[in-house]
């Protein structure tokens, strides 16, 4: 059996799209989520809550790369500027849309990936 220090290296060694997939299987298997406490405690009070929501200005976006259009190879390359992803890891992205490129980004860094992103062909979405 593996160590602490051993899982622990092995984790840091993962990329971007590698630890999402390790937190989802994980989520799975033991049937929990990552979700941050504070969303739990964000629920909407009753009656008039759904209009406090809509006044809120969401802080946090997904780029989520929703087709990659005919000039996959241009597409590639953005998403391997934009994350920290391999050549292989950043062509199965790309190959298996609709996929997150970037999670919990700022509004500006979403909308400079959003505009590289469709600038090289592809369709983007910004959740």
């Amino acid at each position: 059996m593996a160590t602490t220090e051993e899982i622990l290296d092995s984790i840091a060694n993962l990329t971007v799209l590698e630890l999402s997939e390790l937190l989802k299987a994980f989520e799975e298997r033991f049937g929990v989520t990552a979700a941050a406490p504070v969303a739990v405690a964000a629920a909407a009070p009753a009656g008039g809550g759904a209009a406090a929501d809509d006044a809120e200005e969401k802080t946090s976006f997904d780029v989520i790369l929703t087709d990659a259009g005919d000039k996959k190879i241009g597409v590639i390359k953005e998403v391997r500027g934009l994350t920290t992803l391999g050549l292989k890891e950043a062509k199965e992205l790309v190959e298996s849309a609709p996929k997150a490129v970037l999670e919990g980004v700022s509004k500006d860094d979403a909308e400079k990936a959003k505009e590289a992103l469709e600038g090289a062909g592809a369709k983007v979405e910004l959740k």
